[in-house]
């Protein structure tokens, strides 16, 4: 059955393209304008903008957080840290109540560094990462979860390790590499084991060999100089200890890398909540008790960064010409690691992007065309003829009101609307 989505304003990822018309049949964007076939059935988006799906950059997530990321319009979450590596989630892409994933598997660490700190030691992470096949996404019931067991953990100190553990990533299922470089000082643990630039130059240049995306785990200006000369494709966070200075937003826009801003996490980490969007009634109806407290609550390891010193770094970096992607860095409903939602917090992400100066249309191609560029995600991320039919409508005009993107008038997901 064709589906034929008229009378709405269109953002197709890149810029606004007006009012058209938009079919969709076999999961995919069949035409977009001209005539619709007279047997399609019909959506009137009377009033109503339509999107492409959003894509968070950096989440780490679970079947029951696929299901609430799609609700918000998220209809591809990309694991930065986690298990939803390409063998283990074959059921997931077949799915069309979850939002698709692509995942690092786990990053290159040394023994006992980054993100080893981050739970308490009695802390049982086993219920948020077993049995993770949700009943529904307000439930966060148990069910079956088919896995083909977890991706290694590549514990390295040398160059010679970091290069021996790329082709175990890659022939595990690993979409891209991840590196965590992190002394600990924004968590509130400085003098963690951390990667030294020659171990880091090593992994980097054997993922580059195998034709893979190498992404870093930065969140100072150091370790982020240490990646950009190392060689990375991009920043799966932005630094938040200092302002940033001519020279380190020369240095990254001079290295083509992109980076993912994750703003609402580097808030969080100061201390900020979510409350505000918790209590957004299209926010709230959506959250079980367990991610309304998550939202609410935050990390609040490094109360004395500066949310307007992230905020200005962010526009230098756009002005520069870098590639700034949202991203929110999501993972488990537990106050400790709060501030963030999956979904919902992508939105808030927007909100900080135009708020740093972005206009509302580069903020939704953050979100959309630019992510699924640079992760080689070329099958999606734009409204045009033969890419998947993930989409969502909108009440109102993002363009030009960037909150209008919680206005949630339908979600489809290769082409099948999600119901409710």
């Amino acid at each position: 059955m064709k589906t034929a989505i008229v009378n709405a304003r269109v953002f197709d990822g890149e810029r606004p393209i007006g009012p058209a018309g938009v079919l969709v049949g076999d999961g995919r964007i069949l035409a977009v304008g001209g005539n619709m076939p007279s047997d399609a059935e019909v959506v009137d988006a009377a009033g109503a903008t339509l999107l492409p799906g959003l894509i968070d950059a950096h989440v780490h997530t679970g079947e029951d957080s696929l299901a609430l990321a799609l609700t918000f319009g998220v209809t591809t979450e990309l694991e930065m840290q986690g298990g939803h590596t390409r063998h283990a989630r074959a059921h997931i892409e077949d799915d069309d109540t979850l939002a698709d994933v692509r995942s690092a598997g786990f990053g290159l660490t040394p023994p006992g560094g980054h993100p080893s700190e981050l739970f308490p030691e009695d802390f049982d992470i086993r219920p948020f990462v077993e049995g993770g096949r949700r009943a529904s996404a307000r439930t966060g019931g148990p069910g079956d979860r088919r896995q083909a067991g977890p991706p290694p953990m590549p514990h390295v100190t040398t160059p010679e390790e970091a290069a021996a553990w790329i082709p175990r990533l890659v022939a595990s299922g690993s979409d891209y590499i991840k590196f965590m470089v992190d002394d600990g000082t924004v968590e509130g643990h400085p003098g963690l084991p951390m990667l030294d630039q020659a171990t880091l130059n090593a992994g980097v240049a054997e993922a580059h060999r195998h034709g893979m995306l190498a992404i870093a785990h930065a969140l100072t200006v150091d370790t982020t100089r240490m990646a950009i000369e190392a060689g990375v494709d991009g920043l799966a966070h932005l630094f938040m200890d200092r302002p940033h200075t001519p020279e380190i937003i020369r240095m990254i826009a001079d290295s083509g890398a992109f980076v993912v801003a994750c703003v609402c996490l580097n808030a969080s980490l100061m201390g900020m909540t979510g409350e505000e969007l918790a209590d957004d009634p299209r926010v709230r109806g959506r959250l079980d008790d367990r991610w309304d407290k998550t939202l609410r609550g935050s990390f609040d390891r490094y109360p004395q960064g500066r949310l307007d010193d992230v905020l200005a770094s962010v526009a230098a970096l756009h002005e520069a010409g870098v590639d700034v992607l949202v991203g929110t860095d999501t993972s488990i409903p537990v106050p400790f690691l709060g501030g963030l939602a999956h979904g919902a917090s992508v939105h808030h992400e927007l909100r900080y992007l135009v708020r740093a100066g972005l206009t509302p249309s580069a903020a939704l191609n953050a979100a959309t065309a630019a992510t699924a560029r640079r992760f080689r995600l070329d099958d999606r991320g734009r409204i045009a003829p033969g890419l998947r039919a993930d989409l969502l409508l909108v009440d109102g005009d993002p363009t030009t009101a960037i909150g209008d993107t919680l206005n949630i008038r339908a979600v489809w997901r290769r082409g099948a609307r999600l119901a409710g």
